[in-house]
């Protein structure tokens, strides 16, 4: 009777790159090591496969490894049949993960041997034994993190820098922070002139204007920092005591082997500077009844974030773009802050209109989450969007003047924008861009999808070419009601002169 061949995969791992450069290492000689194990049981027809799964610089701790799961895929396909490992541990160090190795190894009815361990998965006292050693094992690496978080705590109380990211202003030799005249220059500058300017987003916008960038440093194979600062970044530095000649484990900071960098006196001022900004500035969400929020956003996509300020005693709520609170004052929308009050009581006001509530008791907060799908500020409206696709309401918008807070128009119940024109508006443009991104090839496939023919939406479509003061005087309701749909789609020349002329819209 032939011999049954039982196919061996070696898997091989080395937790650090230490050494990998060598012409003959530690994955070589594992291997090695397997190969002649699986050779002296050539009798029970072992046979090595040629396939190599070698993980290299790669911990135990996990299963987040490229060879193990190649392997874990190969034994999935049915073409494995035992795995041989030098050490258990090579395998994995974690008990929960190798409970789940097992279980895969056994319903492809796979064994497991580790070669200088004598142990084998098919019995009982085989699996015994690996689970008592694994114990073990587990037990070993816990004790060595703590071991190295012991050392590290003892380095930094007495004031070494042990590793992580390296602040501005300094740079590691031979494992010490040591200052960088440059970048130390730049520090200070930055704790100088916030005492001096008071506010985050003047400096955010000088270090900016200056090309001022945060730190770089290089991380394995990739390069991180180097990038303009926000809001984070800055807040980060100018808290980091790491500039006063300390170090710190855990919430306690030591005095630092390395030199300050910043005056005790400067950083403090910095410190209650900061401390008074922060309090006359944010609050939290929900406790200030901010109704909108989650719904409102400018028009570059960004949401609008409750916030208030503090005059004479009163409390002034607005809403403010995030990305303008993130310091990237350049990606903000048109519109970057907007008074609450008034904004939450005519969207409330333009949805109880269009609504029928009936009898129906609900908060302010779940009527908007009920109906009101998005809101979104544009340059000089807003435009409230509905979960049912109803046509949007437009909302004019009053601005005063550059960077103020802005407010509602208070228009008249005569002059309000024509629903089913808006919409046909904003459908154009939808069309219009589901055609140009590839949604829908041609118009036909776009008439078959939405149930219209072809020929309306060839019509409908010129809606998405109007001038831009056509558009602003449909979503105002300027033109008082003389200018229907069709009216605007027969209007068929390109010229935004003659769009105006033929709808009557100036």
């Amino acid at each position: 009777m032939k011999q049954k061949v039982l196919r061996c995969a070696i898997y091989t791992r080395k937790s650090t790159d230490h050494g990998l450069e060598l012409e003959f290492n530690s994955l070589d000689a594992q291997r090695e090591a397997c190969e002649a194990y699986i050779k002296s049981q050539v009798a029970e027809g072992w046979q090595p496969l040629p396939q190599r799964y070698d993980d290299a610089a790669y911990s135990g701790g996990d299963m987040d490894r490229p060879a193990l799961q190649k392997m874990l895929t190969d034994i999935s396909r049915g073409q494995i049949d035992i795995v041989v490992v030098y050490k258990i541990d090579r395998l994995t160090r974690s008990l929960a993960d190798f409970a789940k190795l097992v279980e895969v190894f056994e319903a492809k009815s796979v064994s497991f041997v580790a070669i200088t361990q004598q142990f084998n998965s098919t019995t009982s006292m085989g699996r015994l034994t690996l689970n008592v050693l694994l114990s073990f094992a587990q037990f070993e690496r816990e004790l060595a993190s703590e071991r190295v978080r012991d050392k590290i705590a003892a380095s930094r109380k007495k004031g070494k820098w042990t590793g992580g990211s390296i602040p501005l202003g300094y740079d590691v030799k031979s494992k010490k922070l040591v200052v960088n005249a440059t970048e130390a220059k730049i520090v200070r500058m930055i704790f100088a002139r916030y005492l001096a300017l008071k506010s985050f987003q003047k400096l955010v916008d000088e270090l900016n204007e200056k090309g001022i960038l945060t730190k770089k440093r290089q991380v394995a194979s990739k390069t991180l920092g180097g990038i303009p600062f926000t809001y984070g970044p800055l807040a980060y530095l100018l808290k980091n005591r790491t500039y006063l000649g300390q170090t710190h484990y855990k919430d306690q900071w030591f005095a630092g082997e390395h030199e300050a960098i910043i005056l005790q006196g400067i950083f403090e001022q910095v410190q209650q500077l900061l401390k008074m900004n922060t309090a006359g500035r944010t609050g939290r969400r929900h406790d200030n009844g901010a109704l909108l929020t989650g719904l409102l956003f400018d028009d570059r996509g960004n949401r609008m974030s409750p916030s208030f300020t503090t005059k004479r005693g009163a409390r002034y709520p607005f809403y403010v773009s995030s990305a303008l609170l993130c310091g990237r004052k350049s990606q903000a929308g048109s519109i970057a802050r907007i008074a609450a009050r008034e904004l939450e009581t005519k969207v409330l006001g333009a949805i109880r209109e269009r609504v029928d509530i009936g009898n129906e008791s609900s908060t302010q907060r779940e009527l908007l989450e009920r109906f009101v799908e998005r809101v979104a500020l544009k340059a000089e409206s807003v435009i409230i969007r509905f979960k049912d696709q109803s046509p949007p309401i437009a909302l004019p918008l009053m601005v005063t003047k550059p960077g103020a807070v802005v407010h509602i128009e208070n228009n008249s119940d005569s002059i309000r924008p024509d629903p089913q024109l808006v919409h046909a508006v904003v459908r154009s443009h939808i069309w219009l861009k589901w055609l140009r991104d590839g949604t829908y090839e041609t118009i036909e496939e776009l008439a078959q999808k939405i149930k219209l023919h072809p020929k309306v939406i060839r019509h409908r479509i010129r809606l998405a070419f109007l001038a831009p003061h056509i558009v602003r005087s449909i979503l105002n309701g300027s033109y008082g009601g003389s200018v229907t749909v069709t009216d605007v789609c027969n209007s068929a020349s390109l010229s935004w002169t003659r769009q105006a002329r033929d709808v009557n819209v100036g």
